[in-house]
């Protein structure tokens, strides 16, 4: 019995006891059909009991992975065996067997390597001399039945040896299979046969092939599963870094080498004993999260989604600590190991190009921008190495050096050169981080060749970045738990910069006009990059990661040659990196106050361009699709209102001045209009509607109100796509809990608010505009709008209850329920001068901003706007409000009491989203 298994072998599967029962109940049987079901009956009785055994003793030591799949192997080979017993000595006995009516059975793929998650599949092979016999397929038959009756999913084949080659030549996931079998029962010489056969007609002189269609079948497996080892939701077993390219590695080795075992990795010069430690950690780790996944679900799972994040982490017995969720702990251990299995496949892939196993990549991709080598470098497989192991090592600063000259020729590293550095990262000592060449050199490949990202990534996957700047190590695959980040901390870092870098080369003129203006024009860039790098480098601790980097980034900056000037904006622009998103998308832009207090905060033009391109970076590496109109329009509006205040005072923000300039620019937009009635459009409307809203706007509520009734609700629905929105305005009688009732009727259509205004007009009439988005973020086709218009007038008329028709349409997707946001609610009387700025931030759900905004109404307070800002399940819903006597909300007594109604909104509606 084997005993290298997670619990003992007869816990298992007590083979004596099994075997007894059978041969006390089976004689009894009357027919076959009895024979199988009493032998599923014991079977399924074992299967329970070993089953339950393994998960019990995985539980006690959950990170034992190696035994934990050899023990499911063990298992499942113990019910294939009785099950092939039974067929051949009960079911089907045969006394004297002909040559032909040999039969084996053989283990095939990841059941065939003896590596069985709870759930795997059990690939078979029935292997027989000739053409099946009737013998053979009654006993193949009989057993299928009774493997499917015990619940197993079960694959299999039946085959001739020379099926096996034929099949083998035609199709790769086959000749894999193949190369992973493993006799388990019956004639043991035909298994032996194969074996040879196979190795010497099939495998012998093909590894070029197969190593070019395993190499194929792994790139587009990566581009399925989105091409990017930092994935939210990362496949454990499909995905890049994961269980199947370190299954690929070995299949190559074993094709290559004929290894049998991964640990003879390192004997056939594979893999360094450190490689193939960090290989041997990869892969326990990654079977373990693929066995608590399984057993989590109850199912073969293998996608880590956001709720199996955590309840994976708590499996493997992570905590919260450090300020950070057990899941991030577990997801930056994850990303780690992934970055792993890509340096290990790298290497390895090497080594097969050297041993002219591999194609070495072509050279065409390199005659355009070749270059002479610098002393100490040469060419080996079309990528720059160096001349010599011991004179590299003897200047320190060559570690650094090697990325500059990798940039300056465009030549990618090789793999080999990269062990080394990554072998003597011990090199890079406090002596070296101040060497003033060591800094020269890593500014130079931020600053100088146009393109820093390629060598900050590399660097980073060495730890080369960590060791030049320690304070980035913590940041290193770290995941943010939440729905807006797309990438790690570190990866997000480089994208940041990879933006910078893309601004600067004019390749985003068309989509990023005033960042690529600011550039052009001429920034400081050492700042700016310089603070890129380090703008999150506070990530993960307990207390404001601005706060924390804001510290980082005054001690680092001096030691990186900054002038002192240049290291207060460094600083200064760490500590306020969100202050230009948090304006433009959690306040009125159209409130003069707003303006007035950026531009305070800003102070200077220079900063305003730096903090301006700062953002578009940050918030456009966050991930691919997070950028979009309406957040370039908020910046762009920002930006121009904020310079204009600078250069020309802030005189240009005063009240009266705008709302005059907006009445004139309105005459203009209607200079077909009856005279009489202009001069009622214009003299209709309070300030805070001519500050608040653009001229198409004023021009379409203009057209809405031109003879309206008491009793008509007139509206206008039309695509924004300058801010990828589409805009509902409303006209209608004001009266109370008007934006609660307009809220509602989106929420039943499913509308996303992304920003709000409304106003009451001096003669009582409500102009309110929404921008609105569907589920999946996009503008309303043309196509739907009537739906969304009927289901709009029939809420406002009454004829449907939002409050009663949200009930069952508010409740959060199970994955996306162990996401915890923290609510926070705010009262501000500063921020704009004629309303309470009230921000509410807690986690998004459908239905949220009618609740918030019912409790509102009944609470007999007046929502003049509300800016709404969703950042993945989080979102802050800003107001700006009035009491019922039009007066700010100064009580702190009537503050706590709308406080604590809006809470209980929030978590009423929060605890029936939950609510099955």
């Amino acid at each position: 019995m084997p005993d290298d298994l997670i619990c003992p072998a007869q816990e298992i599967f007590d083979h004596g006891a099994v075997v007894t029962a059978l041969l006390a109940a089976l004689p009894e049987a009357e027919d076959s059909k009895a024979i199988r079901a009493l032998t599923v009956k014991v079977l399924t009785d074992a299967k329970k009991r070993g089953n339950a055994a393994i998960r019990d003793a995985f539980k006690a030591r959950p990170l034992d992975a190696r035994p934990t799949t050899r023990a499911y192997t063990y298992l499942a080979d113990s019910l294939v065996a009785v099950t092939l017993y039974v067929a051949q000595n009960w079911l089907h006995p045969l006394s004297n067997p002909t040559e032909g009516e040999r039969l084996t059975l053989v283990a095939v793929g990841g059941y065939g390597r003896a590596e069985m998650a709870p759930h795997s599949d059990i690939d078979l092979l029935f292997l027989t001399p000739y053409k099946i016999t009737p013998w053979a397929e009654s006993v193949i038959e009989s057993m299928l039945y009774i493997l499917w009756d015990l619940r197993l999913k079960v694959g299999h084949s039946s085959r001739t040896i020379r099926d096996c080659l034929t099949l083998g030549r035609e199709d790769y996931t086959i000749r894999t299979a193949l190369l992973e079998h493993r006799y388990l029962g019956g004639n043991e010489p035909l298994a032996a046969k194969l074996k040879q056969v196979l190795w010497k007609d099939l495998f012998r002189n093909t590894a070029s092939d197969f190593i070019e269609a395993k190499l194929a079948e792994r790139a587009e497996r990566h581009r399925k599963q989105g091409g990017q080892r930092y994935v939210v939701e990362p496949n454990v077993k499909e995905g890049k870094g994961g269980l199947r390219d370190l299954q690929s590695l070995f299949w190559i080795a074993k094709y290559v080498h004929r290894v049998h075992d991964t640990t003879e990795l390192v004997s056939v010069k594979v893999f360094t004993q450190e490689e193939f430690d960090r290989f041997d950690q990869a892969e326990s780790f990654l079977w373990a999260v693929r066995c608590h996944l399984h057993l989590i679900t109850n199912r073969a799972m293998d996608q880590l989604t956001f709720d199996l994040q955590v309840e994976v982490a708590s499996s493997m017995g992570y905590t919260d600590h450090s300020g950070r969720r057990a899941v991030e702990h577990f997801m930056q251990d994850y990303f780690r190991h992934a970055t792993s299995v890509g340096e290990l496949t790298r290497i390895f892939l090497t080594a097969l190009e050297a041993s002219h196993v591999k194609r070495a990549p072509s050279l065409m991709r390199f005659l355009r921008r070749r270059k002479k080598l610098k002393p100490g470098y040469k060419l080996v497989q079309n990528r720059l190495s160096i001349t010599g192991e011991k004179a590299f090592l003897s200047e320190k600063l060559n570690i650094l050096r090697i990325f500059e000259e990798a940039l300056r020729t465009g030549y990618l590293i090789h793999p080999d050169a990269m062990r080394l550095i990554a072998a003597n990262l011990d090199l890079i000592d406090d002596d070296m981080r101040k060497d003033k060449e060591a800094v020269r050199i890593f500014l130079d490949l931020l600053l100088k060749h146009g393109n820093p990202e390629r060598a900050l990534r590399r660097m980073n996957e060495l730890g080369v970045l960590s060791a030049f700047i320690p304070d980035f190590e913590p940041i290193v695959a770290m995941m943010q738990f939440n729905m807006y980040h797309h990438y790690t901390v570190d990866e997000h870092t480089i994208q940041c910069i990879s933006v910078l870098a893309q601004i600067e080369r004019e390749e985003l003129v068309e989509e990023l006009p005033v960042a690529s203006g600011i550039l052009k024009e001429g920034v400081n860039r050492k700042v700016l990059y310089f603070a890129l790098l380090l703008h999150d480098i506070g990530k993960g601790r307990p207390e404001d990661h601005s706060i924390f980097g804001a510290r980082v980034a005054r001690r680092l900056a001096p030691q990186f040659g900054l002038k002192p000037d240049e290291c207060d904006a460094v600083e200064w622009l760490v500590r306020y990196h969100l202050l230009m998103s948090d304006m433009a998308q959690k306040r009125d832009i159209g409130d003069p106050r707003t303006i007035r207090d950026f531009a305070k905060a800003v102070k200077t033009r220079k900063r305003l361009d730096l903090l301006t391109v700062m953002t578009v970076c940050d918030i456009r590496g966050v991930g691919p699709t997070t950028w979009n109109n309406w957040k370039a329009m908020l910046l762009r509006r920002l930006h121009a209102e904020t310079a204009s205040a600078l250069e020309t005072g802030y005189e240009t923000l005063n009240h009266a001045a705008r709302s005059n300039e907006a009445k004139r620019t309105l005459r203009e937009a209607l200079s077909d209009w009856d005279k009489k009635d202009l001069r009622v459009e214009t003299s209709r409307h309070y300030s805070p509607y001519w500050q608040g809203l653009q001229t198409a706007q004023h021009e379409i509520f203009a057209r809405l109100l031109l003879g309206i009734g008491d009793d008509e609700i007139r509206m206008d629905l039309k695509p924004d796509q300058d801010r990828d929105a589409t805009q509902a305005a409303f006209a209608l009688a004001d009266h109370p809990g008007i934006f609660s009732r307009l809220a509602g009727a989106l929420a039943l259509v499913g509308a996303n608010v992304v920003d709000a205004r409304t106003y009451t007009s001096k003669d009582g009439f409500a102009t309110a505009v929404f921008w609105i988005q569907d589920a999946e973020g996009h503008p309303y086709e043309v196509n739907r709008l009537n739906r969304l218009r009927s289901m709009i007038n029939k809420t406002l008329k009454g004829e449907v209850i939002a409050r009663d028709a949200l009930k069952d349409r508010d409740k959060i997707k199970k994955r996306e329920r162990e996401f915890r946001v923290p609510t926070s609610i705010t009262f501000d009387n500063d921020g704009s001068e004629i309303y309470t700025i009230i921000e509410v931030d807690t986690r998004d759900r459908p239905g949220l901003l009618y609740d918030l905004t019912r409790t509102m109404a009944t609470s007999n307070v007046y929502i003049a706007s509300a800016v709404i800002a969703t950042y993945g399940e989080q979102v802050v819903d800003t107001f700006y409000v009035k009491d019922m006597f039009g007066l700010k909300f100064h009580s702190e007594a009537k503050q706590k009491t709308l406080e604590k109604r809006l809470r209980d909104a929030i978590r009423q509606g929060a605890e029936r989203a939950q609510s099955e």
